[in-house]
């Protein structure tokens, strides 16, 4: 049976804790997650996915603000004294330093929403859907201290829908990482998978998002337009100015040719539609003005 201490913090992470913690080939020492945080207009302090999970599993539970935290927690050095075989990181966070990622006997293996080497860093769905890729997928690798740099173990295809949201394409995604790690780990830790570095040349990258990152630009075509506002659903979502104030945009889909200025808000059909680039516009299905409730984006012809 294969020791190991598993870092994760969001929902991605769960399946994969899930399959191996049900798996007899694995024993999982402890977790280490992020703290908990404020959550919500009230800030409810509450913790991140995988704590309630690993609770309910009674399993030690860790959660520093930085890793040089646990070089002097004597409740976590004493569990690490008998080096585990494999630290399993997904959806984690953190960037891990060197002298952490040398701890165990073999080394520390990551799950990664993306086919490697494309869409390296925090926010591969939202790029893969934006972007207009026609599939994405997840790969298991070896962790080095470069960003997603390090060798493939495995990988799964899994195709990208002209309907799917980050919200859709995330959570299958981390149902493949979940159905694909178990076997993919086990043949790593016995050498019966070889790793194989990535193609450094083709490498692409995301970087980690903020809610400023989604204000549309409007100079951008309908298409481009339209793929941003469901690869950013539900985060960082998407969001544009009206009437002197912020207005969410949940969803849309391309309207008719306008000869309109980008930016501007035009009615059509009984639709209210915005001017994108290139003669091209995009009519608000559901939208949500500073401070109000989600609705239908009609009601702001009115």
């Amino acid at each position: 049976m294969y020791r190991l201490l598993f870092l994760g913090t969001s929902e991605f992470a769960i399946p994969s804790f899930k399959a191996l913690a049900s798996d007899p080939r694995f024993s999982i020492i402890g977790v280490v997650t992020q703290p908990d945080r404020p959550v919500g207009r009230h800030a409810v302090l509450t913790p991140p996915p995988i704590k309630t999970v690993a609770q309910e599993l009674g399993l030690p539970i860790f959660q520093p603000e930085t890793i040089k935290e646990l070089e002097t927690n004597s409740d976590f050095q004493s569990l690490i004294a008998n080096r585990p075989d494999v630290f399993v990181v997904v959806s984690y966070g953190k960037i891990l330093p060197q002298r952490f990622l040398d701890l165990p006997t073999q080394g520390c293996v990551n799950v990664h929403g993306s086919l490697l080497p494309r869409w390296r860093g925090a926010a591969p769905i939202q790029a893969a859907i934006a972007s207009g890729d026609k599939k994405s997928g997840v790969t298991v690798m070896q962790l080095d201290a470069d960003l997603d740099h390090g060798a493939i173990l495995g990988a799964a295809e899994e195709p990208i829908t002209k309907d799917d949201t980050g919200a859709t394409l995330h959570d299958r995604l981390a149902e493949l990482g979940g159905e694909i790690l178990p076997d993919i780990l086990a043949g790593y830790l016995n050498s019966s998978i070889t790793p194989v570095e990535q193609d450094h040349s083709q490498a692409t990258f995301c970087k980690t998002m903020s809610r400023d990152d989604g204000k549309i630009d409007w100079n951008k075509s309908a298409e481009e337009i339209e793929r941003m506002v469901r690869g950013y659903t539900p985060w960082p979502g998407t969001w544009t100015e009206f009437e002197g104030k912020r207005l969410k945009i949940h969803s849309v889909r391309i309207g008719p040719a306008t000869t309109e200025p980008a930016g501007t808000f035009f009615d059509a059909n009984n639709n209210k539609c915005v001017a994108s680039g290139n003669g091209t516009s995009i009519i608000l299905e559901r939208v949500q003005r500073e401070g109000g409730k989600p609705t239908v984006g009609s009601t702001l012809l009115r």
